[in-house]
């Protein structure tokens, strides 16, 4: 039985479905993406990755283009933090768009308004954890500092520290095992509390005076950034990994860094659309902020950016009426590009193992999300599940099915539901990794390489034909 199963784990291995010369593309491809994971580590310098990747390729920003014609590349970002990619396809946009949605945010350490604050002769910054975190792999790791700080005159200092070797980093600090019988006694989710994940920020005090140690920070935040303390209220600032996404393994088959949900299916769709030329139907690439938490705020999915930049196309392209822009989002079709869970073999119990998606198997195509009784999931139709299934058969894309673990384990969700709400059809598709949501997720090369070959296709699709 063992080696019957073991067969047909090999049998949907992407890597033997891929000749010597795509496995030298995959490599090419996977150094591009770790070369991103390293310099965008936040939504912010994501978005700003995208458009920066755009404006080199020939996309110009839509609020320049009066009107748009079969062939136009253009591009929206707004407020720094939500962007969108698209171009223009042959037929009337109101027959609908070639959409692929993924989000640049990831779980971090968000600090407080007030995070600053001494204790026992050292500085500490308080912090506020961002989406779904195992709070206790954040401690006695290297931390950097990125964002932004808002002084009150509206000038910005942008915050990158602790990525170069020259710089310092930061870190939580965890309790030695010589006094943590207690702590080992606990279970996971309370050994390490939210309010206990402080980071240390510096140990030197003035000579003398009230909080010299948290004095001696100021001055010099106000010295080396011109940083006051109140600008902390108007601050944007996460803690994220330190260290570098890398290569992992003897055969350096796997990447390995923060961030990798979801800004895998960012990179893989960016690059996508960047080769698409005169597609049939308008390709659109949206990357969206807060879906970790819900999708929510106005640079989320659940915001209605979605609706007005079809209606900003739509009104280019000389369709001013509202009843166009809905049409065109109701005959959409959408991948929701998004990570699943890969069977990991140290904790196989609480995965399903004929429905969940391998690691090296390719993109996987997730029909619904959710949790247990397919809470808050889009359920996508079948007759869509096979016009994908067709159109990435024909275009060699390896794939495999994926549900997110067993019924009662738990779940998740993504931004498809958010995206059906229009009544598009949508289908959830994107890399499987290990590790998800840890500071060091693991994906397959080849899985990633197959994910931009299934956007790419999905994205320049000829046909619009679904068997209903």
């Amino acid at each position: 039985m063992e080696k019957e199963q073991n067969r047909e784990e090999l049998m949907g291995n992407a890597w033997l479905r891929m000749d010597a010369e795509e496995r030298k593309r995959a490599f090419v491809f996977a150094s591009g993406y770790i070369d991103f994971l390293n310099r965008a580590k936040t939504e912010r310098e994501t978005a700003a990755f995208v458009e920066q990747v755009a404006r080199e390729h020939g996309f110009t920003d839509i609020e320049k283009c009066r009107e748009l014609k079969a062939g136009d590349r253009v591009f929206v970002k707004q407020r720094d933090k939500i962007a969108a990619l698209a171009v223009i396809g042959q037929c009337p946009p109101e027959k609908g768009f070639n959409i692929i949605a993924s989000h640049v945010d990831s779980p971090r350490l968000d600090l407080k308004p007030r995070p600053l604050y001494e204790k026992d002769g050292m500085v500490w910054l308080k912090t506020h954890y961002y989406g779904g975190i195992k709070k206790y792999q954040w401690t006695a790791i290297p931390l950097a500092l990125h964002g932004v700080v808002v002084r009150k005159d509206g000038s910005k200092l942008l915050v990158r520290l602790g990525e170069e070797e020259r710089e310092p980093v930061f870190t939580i600090t965890d309790l030695l095992p010589h006094l943590a019988r207690e702590q080992m006694d606990k279970k996971m989710s309370e050994a390490v509390t939210g309010e206990g994940l402080n980071i240390l920020a510096g140990s030197i005090p003035e000579e003398e005076g009230k909080d010299p140690f948290k004095k001696a920070i100021l001055n010099r935040l106000k010295e080396e950034y011109g940083i006051e303390e109140a600008d902390f209220m108007s601050a944007e600032l996460e803690a994220v990994p330190a260290f570098k996404a890398r290569e992992v393994g003897f055969d350096r088959s796997m990447i390995g860094g923060y961030g990798q949900d979801d800004r895998v299916s960012v990179y893989a769709s960016l690059m996508s659309i960047l080769e698409v030329q005169e597609p049939a139907h308008t390709a659109l690439c949206v990357f969206a902020d807060k879906e970790e938490v819900g999708s929510t705020g106005n640079t989320g999915l659940r915001s209605a950016f979605l609706e007005n930049l079809a209606a900003e196309i739509l009104f280019r392209c000389g369709k001013c009426d509202y009843l166009s822009v809905r049409r065109a989002l109701a005959s959409s079709r959408a991948l929701s590009a998004d990570v699943n869970a890969a069977v990991d073999p140290n904790y196989e119990q609480v995965f399903e193992k004929m429905n969940n998606s391998f690691l090296g198997n390719g993109v996987v195509l997730t029909k619904y999300t959710g949790s247990r009784g397919k809470y808050e999931a889009s359920d996508a139709n079948p007759e869509f599940v096979a016009w994908v299934r067709n159109l990435f058969d024909s275009n060699g894309v390896a794939w495999q099915v994926g549900e997110l673990g067993k019924v009662d384990e738990g779940g998740g969700g993504t931004v498809a539901q958010y995206l059906a709400h229009y009544g598009m059809e949508v289908l959830d598709c994107g890399v499987a990794l290990l590790a998800m949501h840890s500071p060091f997720e693991v994906s397959s090369k080849a899985d990633i390489y197959q994910a931009y070959k299934g956007y790419k296709s999905f994205l320049a699709a000829q046909s619009y034909e679904v068997w209903y």
